[in-house]
């Protein structure tokens, strides 16, 4: 009696084993087909795939886009008109130098100027005298010449005196210092109440930067700086909004190679522009920022209805690439020649057609 019971309890285990086996499987064969598994079949299917050229890079303002504001003369700063953040228009003023000393100083050249042009009337006085006096036999030529002479020193007194006085007049409107460029405030290194020496350098004021002239530096690695051409379209992501592609097209390829992590770069300048991206120019430039960080991915060309696989079933060995394919409840491996590749999607250009399946991983090896 005792031991039909311990085969009854034995029978009941293997039957509950059992079907747990089966529920795993069942499930395991009933899962999402775009998920790999190790024994679910892949599909080489048809599709449309880009090759492109991925680099990461870093928004910098395009040249004349980043202006550093100073001033070309010296003096105490006594107002400053502006904070950072601030949009300001070209031309509008930004801070002003105590204008003292250069008023004083125009003042000296216009009346030094004055002075100038009493010497020349007394001078041509003088010199209409010397005239009439020598027609009537009452001097001599060298006294007539003496007077000329002195005409032609007066004259050119004035003028000098007339540059001075401009040259001080510049130097005073020097004190108001405007912006060069409409944009934002990006830095003020100038207080007021400061003394700033203008010598061989001027101090920078202001730093002002125009964010509707924004572009993408791209660090492309020596390997692939080849097939990279202008014209060519781009989109990038920045850290800040990791799901939205902005767009643009590469207008130059810097020559001088740069080194990152031991690794060559040539800088490639990306354009931003109206290109595919799901952010507009205009709106673009609302929510960029100088030195964010991008990743970008410059397109080379777009080909269509190609025989293609997850690039995670393909296999190498070698330069030899090759996929499992499934022979009854074993695998076998079978040679393939790939073409492109955008990361996730490699072309299958021989070695399988379009509904063939294949395995991730094999699942017993064959004897050759």
């Amino acid at each position: 009696m005792r031991s039909s019971r311990k085969l009854l309890w034995l029978l009941i285990a293997v039957i509950c084993c059992a079907g747990l086996a089966m529920s795993l499987t069942w499930g395991t064969r009933g899962a999402d087909p775009n998920t790999v598994i190790d024994d679910f079949p892949i599909e080489v299917t048809l599709r449309d795939i880009s090759s492109a050229v991925l680099a990461t890079g870093i928004i910098k303002p395009s040249i004349g886009a980043e202006v550093k504001v100073g001033s070309r003369v010296s003096g105490v700063v006594a107002r400053l008109h502006v904070e950072i953040g601030d949009k300001v228009e070209q031309g509008q003023l930004l801070g002003e130098l105590d204008p003292t000393e250069y008023e004083a100083r125009c003042r000296q050249a216009q009346a030094s100027l004055e002075n100038a042009r009493a010497e020349l009337t007394f001078r041509r006085l003088e010199l209409e005298r010397q005239e009439a006096l020598f027609e009537g036999g009452f001097t001599s030529g060298r006294q007539l010449d003496e007077a000329r002479a002195r005409f032609d020193l007066a004259q050119a007194s004035v003028k000098e005196a007339q540059a001075r006085l401009a040259y001080d007049e510049v130097q005073l409107a020097y004190t108001r210092i405007s912006a060069p460029i409409s944009g934002v405030i990006a830095a003020v290194s100038t207080q007021e109440g400061e003394t700033v020496a203008a010598s061989l350098a001027a101090p920078t004021f202001v730093v002002l930067i125009d964010l509707d002239r924004l572009e993408v530096w791209a660090y492309v690695d020596e390997t692939d700086i080849g097939r990279i051409q202008e014209g060519q379209r781009a989109t990038f992501t920045v850290d800040t909004y990791p799901d939205v592609d902005f767009g643009g097209v590469v207008t130059a390829i810097y020559p001088k190679a740069e080194m990152k992590d031991n690794v060559v770069n040539y800088v490639t300048i990306i354009n931003i522009d109206d290109g595919t991206g799901t952010f507009r120019s205009g709106e673009a430039r609302t929510v960029l920022r100088p030195e964010m960080t991008t990743t970008c991915r410059i397109y080379q060309e777009t080909r269509g209805e190609i025989a293609t696989l997850p690039s995670t079933v393909v296999h190498r060995d070698g330069a030899q690439r090759f996929v499992y394919l499934a022979e009854g409840e074993a695998s076998t491996r079978h040679n393939v020649t790939v073409g492109w590749s955008d990361g996730s999607i490699v072309e299958i250009t021989s070695g399988l057609t379009a509904g063939q399946h294949v395995l991730s991983e094999p699942r017993k090896e064959l004897d050759q």
